[in-house]
């Protein structure tokens, strides 16, 4: 779950991180309040889940409150690539001497959190790992011992930081660890990790993602997504407790198992086609649950075909077809079907099919002719009459 950047300055703060004061708002007049109540000059903000804000004007410098409000009725309601801007996040502006780079996230490879430490700050560190990665520092950190203040002020002393703010860049790494480790994140950044001509460490922005799973923990971090700028597909799944990520592809994918399903989505685009989704119905996936899963593929309107991958296991494939032919009878799709049904009940499941006579529904044996199948139609789907 990725958050805005005021609710990751929220969780920042709230373990001693260095922030700037500021307030969100969703309106013009709520802004200029705000830009009153934190001080002059100010920072409006767009409050969106994608980068690229300043480029697109979604950051602007006000000195006053007639600068306040025109900035923030330019903002409100802006298209920043795809995302509207609903929130503002109005904060006293800082003075910046250096302006550094801060994350820790976990190295699947390597098995262990990874912090990340660069003097080049404020520009995408991909830019950074690339030109001059003598300047990005890696440090694997003992999962088990956390990271010490000792190996934060190597890190720090490591990746060149100016001498006289070490002590400060080492909190700031010790208290984002701390971020990650008990906020249950996958990413926790700050880009740019600024000093201030005072000295002080601050962290102007926060790109934070929380790990959905571990929510339940973490009840006062419930309210945090950005429902507003999400798919509406995969808010309705989640709301109905469906595995479902939109994509970009025009072929519906539903599997059971998370590994089916991504094993299917590599077949799929092996065999030239691009999954429109990622759909885990789960284990024990009954008819009632399976026609659900058929409604939310089939509300993105981008699906040409759709592909069915199911190793019954708990899942029995009888009853996947049932769901299939429920589906039907209310949904009545009109695009193609590829069903490839294989373990528990898949005799019967094929012959409850094969009785039904579903229109425009393809049986295949294998994976691999499945996923060639489906292409194939999706093709055909696609092409002008």
């Amino acid at each position: 779950m990725d958050l805005l950047e005021y609710q990751g300055k929220q969780l920042f703060a709230r373990h001693g991180l260095e922030v700037s004061p500021g307030k969100a708002v969703t309106t013009v007049e709520d802004a200029v309040t705000a830009a009153g109540e934190v001080g002059y000059p100010v920072v409006v903000k767009a409050q969106v889940l994608i980068g690229g804000r300043g480029k697109a004007g979604g950051v602007k410098l006000a000195d006053n409150e007639d600068e306040a409000r025109e900035h923030a009725g330019n903002i409100l309601g802006m298209d920043i690539h795809g995302h509207l801007v609903r929130t503002l996040w109005i904060e006293h502006a800082s003075d910046i001497a250096t302006e550094y780079y801060a994350s820790v996230l976990l190295d699947r490879s390597a098995k262990a959190p990874l912090v990340m430490f660069s003097i080049e700050g404020g520009v995408d560190i991909e830019e950074v790992a690339e030109q001059t990665p003598e300047k990005l520092i890696r440090h694997h950190v003992d999962a088990l011992k956390g990271l010490s203040r000792e190996e934060a002020v190597r890190i720090a002393t490591e990746g060149k930081a100016d001498a006289d703010v070490i002590e400060g860049v080492a909190d700031a790494l010790v208290a984002l660890y701390e971020v990650w480790i008990k906020e249950d994140a996958t990413l926790a950044e700050i880009n740019p990790l600024i000093v201030t001509p005072q000295r002080q460490v601050k962290a102007l922005d926060a790109k934070v993602s929380l790990d959905g799973n571990a929510l339940y923990r973490h009840p006062e971090n419930q309210d945090l997504s950005d429902t507003e700028n999400e798919d509406p597909i995969e808010v309705r799944a989640r709301e109905q407790g469906v595995q479902y990520v939109k994509l970009d592809g025009d072929i519906g994918i539903l599997g059971n198992g998370a590994g089916l399903v991504m094993s299917t989505l590599d077949v799929v685009a092996q065999a030239g086609g691009k999954p429109a989704n990622f759909l885990d119905a789960g284990g024990g996936s009954d008819a009632a649950k399976i026609k659900q899963a058929v409604e939310l593929i089939l509300e993105n309107e981008a699906v040409k075909a759709v592909l069915f991958n199911i190793f019954g296991g708990i899942t029995r494939c009888d009853e996947v077809a049932k769901g299939l032919i429920a589906a039907f009878g209310e949904i009545q799709p009109d695009v193609p079907f590829v069903v490839r049904l294989d373990g528990t009940n898949d005799v019967a499941g094929r012959e409850l099919l094969k009785e039904a006579s579903l229109p425009n529904v393809h049986p295949a044996r294998t994976m691999n002719e499945a996923a060639e199948l489906v292409v194939e139609l999706a093709a055909k789907s696609g092409a002008p009459a």
